[in-house]
């Protein structure tokens, strides 16, 4: 059996993570990172993955995408999503934080099997908002995201606040 022949017959798993997959889930964060031009800009550990993920008190939830052969199980992507709240309709909807699927794996429909089971979750939950953000310059997620539906939310900028600038707003509430 060729290579080749072998990654066809893979079969895609998708399940929820489990605090062993911590250390993956890691590594993708930081191939994403890489991916979108910032491979130093993540700050984030596998205890702080482990303590919002699986700790007390639940801060995300997080499918992992793997690929199943006869003899090796490989994992090929994830998306970490978590609960917002809309008051203009009144119910909880789903952000997706991050969706990455590793380049030789891309193509196979990994993504679109990762968007449609938070889709999925987010309709079995009731939420009837699912969304996520894109980087301007990355037109082939761009793409493929209009493809599956998806709207570009054209009069909204997001905005952050972060480090010295979050402290010294925070400062201002005494």
């Amino acid at each position: 059996m060729t290579d080749r022949q072998s990654r066809t017959d893979d079969a895609l798993n998708l399940r929820p993570a489990t605090p062993a997959d911590v250390p993956q889930i890691l590594k993708f964060v930081r191939d994403l990172a890489t991916y979108e031009r910032e491979p130093d800009a993540v700050l984030a550990t596998e205890a702080d993955l482990l303590r919002d993920g699986f700790g007390p008190t639940k801060r995300f939830d997080c499918i992992i995408a793997e690929l199943i052969s006869t003899d090796t199980t490989t994992p090929a992507g994830f998306a970490l999503y978590f609960y917002s709240y809309s008051t203009w309709r009144g119910h909880a909807g789903i952000y997706l934080e991050d969706l990455y699927v590793n380049p030789e794996h891309r193509g196979k429909g990994i993504g679109k099997a990762l968007l449609t089971r938070v889709a999925a979750i987010a309709v079995a939950e009731g939420c009837p908002r699912f969304e996520w953000a894109v980087l301007d310059w990355n037109t082939p997620s761009i793409d493929f995201y209009h493809q599956l539906g998806a709207v570009m939310k054209s009069d909204w900028k997001g905005m952050q606040v972060s480090g010295n600038a979050l402290t010294a707003l925070a400062a201002l509430s005494k």
